[in-house]
């Protein structure tokens, strides 16, 4: 069974996310902040992270680098979920290690599509899409 780890300081936000993951196969874990996601991704790498844009104490970009610095970071999916549709944060964000993106609130349609069929190969993405690779 593929893992994903929700990181949202939101309990509620986890919560729905868990729910909405488990019916597409995914062990959940959760986290409140990129300091404990990044404490957990340290004792157990997961396959994906469903990951907030704002975090307390640690900003995405930051997160998204220390991770990609641990064993096996770089081949963890990230989407970070952000309720603003700010094309300059996207690509930020893109550009600092993330998979891909979701518009909070989220519903069970769009979040399932995001992790549905897992990671997404670079080649296999819509064109025009300017995910990490």
């Amino acid at each position: 069974m593929k893992t994903c780890l929700v990181v949202d300081d939101s309990n509620v936000v986890r919560k729905v996310a868990r729910r909405i993951l488990e019916k597409v196969s995914f062990a959940i874990t959760e986290a409140e902040s990129g300091q404990q996601a990044l404490d957990q991704c340290r004792q157990a790498m997961p396959d994906t992270i469903l990951l907030d844009f704002h975090m307390p104490g640690m900003g995405t970009v930051e997160f998204l680098s220390t991770l990609r610095s641990l064993p096996g970071g770089k081949q963890t999916h990230v989407v970070y979920c952000t309720t603003e549709n700010d094309t300059a944060d996207i690509t930020r964000t893109i550009a600092a290690g993330a998979d891909d993106y979701v518009i909070k609130p989220f519903d069970r349609q769009s979040l399932q599509a995001k992790f549905a069929g897992g990671p997404v190969e670079p080649a296999a993405r819509p064109a025009g899409f300017a995910g990490r690779s």
